[in-house]
């Protein structure tokens, strides 16, 4: 099996894959469970400062967003940082990672945005061996009223100026983790990078409501009949998580930024798109919530199959596709492609034809015995009928090759991209290049 062997910025563990700060890393035991399961590393539950005490709701704590065949989708939350006493987690912390010290333990801390405060506990976490902290600036609810959590995070002079506190009153590395309930994650991200951050992870939860109660018109999850926007979480939040992960990974400003990713990894392919896009190791949460922490069994053989199967190493996938991720003024205006049936896979459902018909470019004929097939004069390879098949592989998208004539257009297809540049006075139209 490929060596998966992690060392991000220094902290050393068996493989890639660590528990996020949440419900599963609350506790002494929790923990120990999760390194004998496999899991390389653990953030645990997010601490906060010595004083009156966290109180959590004493009811329902998450909302749910689910598939079909009721698969968990996503899960908005409620809960807040650790209820436990501080002196309690940090002696728990601290016989965790005497027992298990292969295993990377990183402490997640949110407390007030105030000098003494951070230089206050960070001297408590070092005491117990801890492999580094990571800076909750990313909670969106019940912290971020108190003046915490993605309050900080959404304003990156605070970032920037709680990460050099950190720095200057620790030895230990520092991840800051970023709040996704931003318009662009690359100005908290360079203001972190401006504290001294050794790293930064993202995404943390982001702010919703996932569904009302129609008998008693509340927000779900329901306390006393009242609800509240929380923190959203799970495979739906993967697109938003990996395009915010690579708008880091390729800007020149923050190059060779170490990321951790987060955002919906449930299989060993969610973690190494990550990778691929960027992030030097990953932070999983609601898998382990959904299937237990076993489910890492799956993600450490399925990417030690994978880059056996590629022949790469994992370092070698980190950053991978960031070179091929452009924006959409770069992209090659005369590549074309076309619809393909393959109609010994077709079960004759006729999606692809009522999604075309419909709402496309009645680009797909159907025959008196429903075999479909498809008009290349009006296809525009908008490969939505791939993405409505319920069938893999019934319908591909095959390249025209250059020199071929684009049956729609007429046009010959070019080898070579032609030359656009954005429109002078709108950048949203385009013109060709004289």
């Amino acid at each position: 099996m490929a060596d998966l062997t992690s060392d991000f910025i220094g902290i050393k563990s068996p493989n890639p894959f660590w528990l996020a700060s949440a419900p599963p890393t609350d506790k002494e035991y929790n923990v120990r469970r999760a390194y004998e399961a496999g899991w390389g590393g653990v953030v645990w539950k997010t601490l906060g400062e010595e004083g009156p005490p966290v109180v959590n709701v004493n009811g329902p704590r998450y909302g749910a967003i689910w598939g079909a065949d009721r698969r968990l989708l996503g899960l908005n939350n409620i809960e807040l940082i650790t209820d436990r006493p501080l002196e309690v987690n940090l002696r728990e912390m601290k016989a965790v990672k005497r027992d298990y010290p292969d295993r990377a333990l990183i402490a997640s801390i949110m407390v007030p945005c105030t000098e003494d405060a951070w230089k206050a506990i960070l001297p408590l976490v070092e005491e117990t061996g801890a492999d580094g902290v990571e800076l909750n600036f990313g909670c969106p609810h019940g912290m971020s009223e108190r003046g915490m959590g993605s309050a900080v995070g959404q304003v990156p002079e605070y970032i920037e100026m709680v990460t050099r506190w950190v720095k200057q009153y620790t030895r230990m590395p520092c991840i800051v983790k970023l709040t996704p309930n931003i318009t662009d994650i690359r100005k908290p991200a360079m203001a972190a990078h401006a504290g001294g951050a050794d790293a930064v992870s993202l995404i943390n939860t982001i702010n919703s409501i996932t569904s009302v109660d129609l008998d008693l018109f509340a927000p779900e999850p329901t306390i006393d009949g009242k609800g509240a926007h929380g923190g959203y979480c799970g495979p739906a939040v993967k697109p938003i998580a990996l395009n915010m992960v690579s708008e880091i990974a390729r800007s020149p400003e923050m190059r060779g930024l170490p990321i951790s990713g987060i955002g919906g990894v449930t299989t060993w392919k969610d973690a190494a798109e990550f990778m691929a896009l960027g992030a030097g190791n990953v932070q999983v949460c609601t898998a382990a919530m959904t299937y237990g922490f076993k489910v890492v069994q799956e993600m450490i053989s399925g990417l030690s199959q994978y880059l056996d199967e590629k022949e790469i190493a994992l370092s070698d996938l980190i950053g991978r596709a960031v070179p091929n991720v452009s924006d959409w003024q770069h992209l090659n205006l005369n590549y074309i492609s076309k619809a393909r049936i393959d109609e010994d896979l077709c079960i004759k459902c006729g999606r692809c034809y009522a999604a075309c018909e419909d709402t496309s470019h009645q680009a797909i004929a159907m025959s008196e015995d429903r075999v479909f097939s498809v008009k290349d004069d009006e296809c525009v390879a908008c490969n939505l009928c791939v993405n409505v098949c319920p069938i893999e592989d019934c319908i591909t998208m095959e390249r025209m090759a250059p020199g071929m004539t684009d049956p729609r257009t007429g046009k010959v297809v070019e080898a070579e991209p032609a030359d656009w540049t954005m429109h002078p006075n709108n950048p949203m139209r385009l013109n060709a290049a004289e």
